[in-house]
């Protein structure tokens, strides 16, 4: 089956056996790896991405439920200069990139949140990310990295 949605921004069209998952297509058609296989079954997030602005777990989507939408992986985030955006920048800066692998689930939990809640609290950041697993940082500095987002957002100091 043909699928057709808008990909970061551009247009793509794929042809995909009909049960494919949305995953599979980002990684497997389209080579875009930054979307992690974790998983498999909704409870990592390592495959997140923003499905029309809302955070979705890309294995639990039908590729074909993205037709005619927009979906946005951590490959659609960056900065003007093309290089990290500031949220990226902070979680480098706040030492929340240890491993690497469930940064881009983590990047997108916070993209969602900040847009939908542009002062978030720190129980609220915890919330956003609870979908997320990471095993490597302890959550504090992704916490931080957020909040610090959130804040200079806001014309705030960025530290916490």
């Amino acid at each position: 089956m043909r699928i057709a949605f808008t990909l970061n921004g551009s247009p793509v069209s794929v042809d995909t056996p009909a049960d494919s998952t949305l995953l599979g297509v980002l990684r497997d058609y389209l080579g875009l790896t930054g979307t992690k296989q974790g998983c498999e079954i909704g409870e990592c997030g390592a495959c997140s991405v923003l499905l029309d602005g809302r955070l979705v777990n890309a294995c639990l989507v039908l590729a074909a439920q993205a037709g005619g939408r927009q979906v946005v992986t951590i490959e659609g985030i960056r900065g003007p200069d093309g290089g990290p955006n500031d949220l990226q920048q902070a979680f480098i800066d706040y030492g929340a990139v240890q491993c690497g692998y469930c940064i881009p689930g983590m990047v997108l939990a916070g993209e969602s949140l900040l847009a939908a809640n542009p002062k978030p609290n720190r129980t609220e950041i915890r919330e956003a990310v609870a979908g997320n697993l990471c095993r490597c940082t302890g959550y504090q500095q992704i916490v931080d990295a957020i909040q610090a987002t959130a804040s200079k957002r806001q014309g705030k100091s960025g530290h916490v």
